[in-house]
């Protein structure tokens, strides 16, 4: 079959979007977007755009909130929610399932997180930001995973699983900053009703219900809304709603490996060997194998799966466009040198790899864990300095944490320039280990 123009772009893009570093790619390129937008002659349409208001609902029924509202407490829900399934497929059989697989990332995750608050509150202290310590705890999972792709062999499998598990961590450390100390305000008849409408849905993973749109719609007409007009940040909805999806099979893997060889066998004996309808019997076959292949997964690594792409190349950039814009108006470098900017990127910058390197170091020479399979204390200190990327999750709770504009402005600026200087740091890191390494061999050789 011919090639056609349209199925090489198809397959070039299918490629591009397949590659690990893609979707830091594309965050990269809508704060760039985003930048550029809000600084140049028609920044106000991008105020506008954001700022504009947008209902959902019916008449007697409805919510209306400005655009970046929807997105922030909305979309990025979604994104909450692959972030409770991760944590919840990481507690069950990934790196965090035993005390002693978990033991690492975790007080490295905590050390990365102390240190550059304690960094940032030692900026701030006494000022009207100080209780925005939270903003250089966070590290954005997707961005540095997708940028660390980049690095290739240097960092290997093992250490990227290790990397995986302490921002999933680090991510729980975030979620936790943001329910109990950025939220102003509770409303206890709101809170009761999401209480009640989790409580359902734990009680339906407990009955075994599987269907997906069941938790959909109690968890968001339910617990989202409880959680909206409870005062407590709503995308915490995201985190609650997915550590009550299903993760058991309702298959064992051998009796579908078993019943699918079957099947197998018997779709064998009824082709014809031509490319015409399917028969009736066919048709039956297929079904059987399709609603076994539903039966012999988890929901929560279906329902994972799907949502990856939607979150990765639409939520999350859309997310950078919307927060990202910030409008440089006086003199850059003051914004820079601003406390707040300070206290940032010192504790993205210096703070995380102190953190998570310091933390490792104690608990592997006091034997309470061990090294990583594959890594050494260089790569481990590659990682710390990846680790200070903290973006999506930094934006996102300076938006919770600082009020006033003009200091959250700074606070983006910060954010934004830690981010590159993490990501820079991280890559010449990288780059000096693999020319030392190449340079021993060439002299092991010689």
């Amino acid at each position: 079959m011919e090639i056609t123009p349209a199925d090489k772009l198809n397959n070039a893009i299918k490629s591009l979007f397949d590659r690990s570093y893609a979707n830091g790619l594309l965050l990269l390129i809508m704060v760039i977007i985003a930048m550029v937008w809000a600084n140049s002659g028609f920044h106000e349409s991008y105020e506008h755009f954001f700022h504009s208001n947008f209902t959902i609902g019916f008449e007697g029924f409805s919510l209306t909130e400005p655009v970046h509202i929807w997105i922030n407490d909305g979309l990025m829900a979604i994104f909450f929610f692959t972030i409770g399934l991760e944590i919840k497929k990481e507690f069950l059989e990934g790196e965090l399932s035993t005390i002693k697989k978990a033991s690492l990332p975790i007080f490295a995750a905590l050390g990365g997180m102390v240190v550059p608050a304690l960094l940032f509150f030692s900026f701030n202290y006494g000022t009207e930001a100080q209780n925005a310590w939270g903003i250089p705890m966070a590290t954005d999972i997707a961005f540095t995973l997708g940028l660390i792709g980049l690095v290739g062999t240097a960092v290997s499998d093992k250490l990227k699983i290790f990397l995986t598990a302490l921002a999933t961590a680090d991510d729980l450390g975030a979620i936790l900053v943001i329910a109990f100390f950025l939220t102003p305000f509770i409303d206890m008849q709101s809170l009761i009703a999401g209480g009640a409408y989790l409580f359902v849905m734990v009680l339906a993973n407990y009955l075994g219900v599987r269907n997906m749109w069941f938790y959909i719609v109690v968890g968001v007409l339910g617990l989202w809304i409880a959680l909206l007009l409870s005062g407590i940040h709503a995308t915490l909805a995201g985190v609650l709603g997915a550590l009550t999806i299903p993760a058991t099979r309702k298959i064992k893997e051998t009796e579908y490996q078993n019943k699918l060889k079957s099947w197998v066998a018997e779709f064998d004996d009824t082709c014809s060997g031509t490319d015409k309808l399917l028969t009736h019997k066919q048709e039956k076959i297929l079904s059987k194998i399709h609603k076994s292949t539903k039966r012999a997964g988890t929901p929560l690594q279906r329902v994972e799966h799907k949502l990856a792409p939607f979150v990765n190349y639409f939520i999350l950039p859309l997310f950078a466009l919307t927060n990202a814009g910030v409008r440089i108006e006086g003199n850059f470098m003051d914004m820079v040198l601003h406390p707040i900017s300070l206290g940032i990127i010192t504790g993205l910058v210096l703070g995380k790899v102190i953190g998570i390197t310091g933390m490792s170091y104690l608990l592997i020479k006091l034997k309470f864990s061990e090294m990583p399979d594959g890594a050494n204390w260089k790569s481990i200190t590659g990682v710390g300095i990846f680790a200070g990327i903290g973006f999506t999750m930094s934006l996102f709770i300076a938006e919770l944490a600082i009020k006033n504009a003009d200091l959250l402005a700074i606070a983006k600026v910060g954010i934004i320039t830690a981010s590159i200087i993490a990501s820079l740091l991280g890559f010449a890191w990288f780059a000096l280990i693999k020319n030392k390494t190449k340079n021993k061999e060439k002299l092991a050789l010689t």
